[in-house]
């Protein structure tokens, strides 16, 4: 399999860039006409920033399952489309052909047809990684479902806020879920989500932990029976493939909820046809993927990294891809290098923290293990600190591998800015170029573009690129006050960016109220919100600090009632309250007990203050004269963890 599309020069990268900006719609056009259709579209792109209402392909019909699997089978229905590494490393590796993940795709369409869902209902999927995850997923799309992933370490409340957003009426889990030394029991915690729900009709469970679950009457069923049933239809009414549904390019595919900077969490929308022609487009060329290349992404397909970059853009390229189970440091810190030689594996994507993790256990770990099979290696999540990148080019790479340093978030559905491997130069620490079709600008807080290099601003978009969001689900004006509204015709991506001599972007990180902690988006108000639930709490201030291992870290300030002498049992009480309400993840990593915060005289708290103590500054605070008590900072500074 060729890629027409893949850019294989620095030269052929500035026209290709020269040409998506001039004339989209002909460059566009063109990528897309590699793609499947089974109706070429009306119109390439409509667009405005103001409603904000995108439209890639519009009138275009296809099925997204028809092009990651359906048009391979022939040349590749043998080849491997994913290996499943297990938790545990003694346990079976599963193998699945493109002509195996087909069968089992058409399967979960039969049944999730069998229990009357159709094209446009929402199916929530908590799974571990696993590859009846994908099956699950890919299952959705074939009959036209909108699948929305909950990642498997989100709490029972979170996850029942987001089945209350969606109206989900069925869900897909698993008994429980294998992460290291731990089982995550992921139907009792769907159990515990359903307490009061009235829309979800049937729950599906997948035996993967033989974890003891409840099962109700009616309710919940088993998988397995669901999947051999499936099968028998299938081969009783002699279908080799279950019909895909018709969709048209801007119908929507999945919703996955992200944080924003108020606690209610949104349903980030992406459609058929942009989407699916962004992460193919972005996988091929960022990583310059070969046919036969084995990509291992240690991603969960419960973020976005997952959905892009396990399965759906490896997919339309016809990629082999590894599905790992299990945590980087178990049972040892060798884990990725164990499967890198075992597999040889060709490209290794993964974040900045587990790369700080790793290289906190030294050199031993990489002791025996063959990595020459590498050819390009990419940091995902958050920007990456230039000690980490040099160790992850001298002792993984050997520097002998390009870096991709992909910066892009789950509103974009796919890379946006990156050096593509061993084409564009590379800079420690710098995404560097944008994409094709992007169209990067630094303002000011005015919004008043910052021309020039080298430059710094907040980061914006110009023009929109076929992966973008096209929606917030159930909440239009929320889209547009969030991305469209701080700055006139631009899209805001809430991080700010610097610009070097050359044009390379290097992203400093959010300006807006959301943390972004080991590549993970989470926003402070969601986390206090949850802090705010401890029954002995008045009120809390979340900001993020910089953290060796995390990039970010959480730091809560929180002013209680009764702390009755005991500091120690309200922190692990508090600490169990955020676990409770969002899920381990949110957890605070300091939590300061303060008197008060420092509010101005409409009761604004002054976040940037709370930032610089947490970063380790005691005095120069700037202009506190607009705080209702100025002596509250000295007092918070003095105390300070």
């Amino acid at each position: 399999m060729s890629y027409p599309y893949q850019i294989k020069s620095l030269d052929a990268y500035q026209k290709a860039w020269k040409q998506s900006v001039e004339q989209p719609e002909t460059y566009w056009g063109e990528v897309a006409s590699h793609f499947l259709w089974r109706k070429k579209w009306d119109k390439t792109l409509e667009w405005n920033f103001k409603e904000p209402n995108v439209k890639w392909f519009a009138g275009g019909k296809l099925n997204i399952t028809e092009n990651c699997v359906d048009r391979h089978l022939e040349t590749l229905g043998d080849k491997p489309a994913f290996i499943f590494e297990p938790n545990n490393p003694e346990d079976r590796v599963r193998v699945v052909t493109y002509n195996r993940l087909h069968k089992r795709i058409c399967q979960v369409a039969q049944m999730l047809k069998n229990h009357g869902v159709k094209k446009g209902d929402r199916v929530c999927i908590y799974m571990g990684m696993v590859p009846e995850l994908v099956y699950a997923v890919l299952g959705c799309a074939r009959i036209g479902a909108i699948h929305s992933v909950i990642f498997g370490g989100f709490s029972a409340q979170s996850i029942a806020d987001r089945l209350e957003d969606a109206q989900a009426e069925f869900i897909i889990t698993q008994d429980g879920a294998y992460r290291g030394e731990k089982v995550i029991p992921l139907k009792s915690v769907i159990d515990d989500a359903l307490i009061g729900n009235k829309t979800v009709k049937k729950v599906i469970v997948y035996t993967r932990t033989r974890t003891p679950v409840s099962m109700l009457k009616g309710r919940d069923l088993w998988w397995e029976d669901e999947m051999d049933h499936a099968e028998s239809q299938v081969e009783k009414n002699n279908i080799v493939s279950f019909p895909a549904e018709e969709m048209d390019a801007e119908d929507p595919l999945f919703i996955l909820y992200t944080s924003g900077s108020t606690g209610k969490p949104k349903g980030v929308v992406h459609t058929c046809g942009g989407y699916m022609v962004w992460t193919g487009y972005t996988f091929v060329n960022v990583f310059q993927y070969n046919p036969g290349d084995i990509h291992f992404c240690t991603a969960d397909i419960g973020w976005i990294t997952g959905h892009s970059y396990i399965v759906y853009g490896p997919l339309a390229a016809g990629a082999t891809s590894i599905i790992f189970e299990g945590v980087p440091t178990w049972p040892d810190a060798g884990r990725f290098w164990e499967i890198v030689d075992k597999y040889k594996v060709n490209i290794l994507y993964t974040a900045p923290t587990a790369i700080r993790s790793l290289m906190g256990f030294g050199l031993k770990p990489l002791e025996g293990k063959d990595l020459s099979s590498l050819k390009v290696l990419g940091t995902v999540g958050e920007p990456i600190n230039e000690e980490a990148w040099h160790w992850y080019d001298e002792h993984i790479g050997k520097k002998k591998c390009p870096i991709v340093d992909t910066w892009w978030q789950t509103e974009t559905g796919g890379i946006l800015i990156s050096n593509l491997a061993g084409v564009t130069p590379a800079k420690p620490a710098h995404a560097t170029l944008p994409l094709p079709g992007v169209q990067p600008i630094l303002v000011d807080e005015n919004g008043k573009e910052v021309e020039g290099n080298p430059a710094a601003g907040n980061l914006c978009m110009k023009a929109p690129w076929p992966g973008i969001l096209r929606t917030t689900w159930g909440d239009h004006e929320r889209c547009r006050k969030t991305y469209f509204s701080t700055y006139e015709n631009l899209y805001f991506t809430g991080d700010g960016a610097l610009r070097d001599e050359e044009g390379n972007y290097r992203i400093t990180g959010r300006v807006d109220d959301v943390l972004n902690v080991s590549g993970h988006r989470i926003g402070t108000a969601e986390v206090e919100n949850a802090i705010n639930m401890h029954a002995d709490v008045v009120e809390s201030a979340v900001v993020g600090y910089p953290h060796d291992i995390k990039g970010q870290g959480i730091y809560a300030y929180v002013v209680c009632q009764n702390l009755h002498g005991d500091e120690s049992l309200t922190r692990q009480n508090i600490l169990q309250t955020v676990s409770r309400i969002i899920g381990p993840i949110a957890k605070p990593d300091k939590i300061q007990f303060v008197n008060g915060l420092p509010k101005t005289r409409s009761g604004k708290i002054m976040r940037r203050i709370l930032r610089k103590i947490a970063e380790g500054e005691t005095q120069n605070f700037g202009d506190t004269s607009t705080l209702l008590d100025p002596n509250v900072v000295n007092e918070i500074a003095g105390g300070k963890m």
